[in-house]
């Protein structure tokens, strides 16, 4: 029942989502740190959530999207200069923390615990922005060396926060987004200020879509002011 509960929170479940722009539906491709906000905006569109990284790939390949909002400015700005989307536009920000289980049994309090021998720990895939965010913020605090705790490497953030959740890991690195979904079965805590790096979340129609309209229109429903509420009320910081 846990699991299905943390599955649910987590918005691992099927719902709404799917590559294709069928049925005449608004096809939306977003990182999977989006999920809640996203669902709660546009119900009736066809959302699919998943690494910033794989949707760039699958935008490459052909992929019937719409709409393309990433974790991090790196591949829009890529699909951008090779013609593939329009100019993308930042519209949400956030910030990165340690997770650990609600009882965390390692009893981890800094990211120094993360050196103690048999601690598992799980972080994001390079080239996924949660993996690449972590490296950078490793970097910049100089304990890069923790990454020697690592049991697995994940291709999108919730698959960092499901497997600190179901505690099969003693911690990860994700977004402060991130953890009120699955308040209760996780603890945050908050890094050092120089380990912060700029997390930016853009935005941008995909060039020749066939729902330019409601394309537009969502990214208009994402900048606003109802937009800007809801991503506030998720904890993500609005330019």
């Amino acid at each position: 029942m846990r699991r299905l509960a943390v599955a649910m929170a987590l918005g691992l479940l099927p719902a709404s989502c799917g590559g294709s722009s069928e049925g005449g539906k608004l096809t939306v491709f977003a990182a999977s740190s989006l999920t809640d906000v996203f669902r709660a905006l546009a119900p009736d569109a066809r959302l699919n959530f998943a690494g910033s990284d794989e949707l760039a790939t699958q935008i490459r390949e052909g992929a019937k999207a719409d709409v393309y909002a990433a974790a991090s400015p790196r591949y829009p700005d890529e699909l951008h200069a090779d013609g593939l989307i329009e100019r993308p536009r930042v519209f949400a920000t956030n910030r990165l923390v340690l997770i650990v289980p609600s009882d965390n049994p390692a009893g981890i309090e800094a990211i120094a615990d993360l050196r103690r021998p048999g601690i598992r720990l799980v972080v994001g895939a390079e080239g996924v922005p949660i993996g690449d965010y972590t490296r950078k913020a490793l970097e910049q605090l100089g304990q890069t060396d923790v990454l020697s705790r690592v049991v697995s490497q994940e291709d999108d953030v919730k698959g960092v926060v499901s497997k600190v959740a179901f505690g099969e890991a003693d911690a990860g690195f994700v977004y402060a987004t991130d953890v009120k979904p699955v308040s209760e079965d996780v603890r945050a805590i908050e890094l050092p200020p120089q380990a912060q790096t700029e997390v930016l979340y853009p935005i941008a129609v995909v060039v020749g879509v066939e729902h330019r309209a409601e394309a537009e229109r969502f990214i208009e429903l994402v900048l606003g002011e109802r937009g800007r509420a809801a991503l506030r009320r998720a904890g993500f910081g609005v330019p």
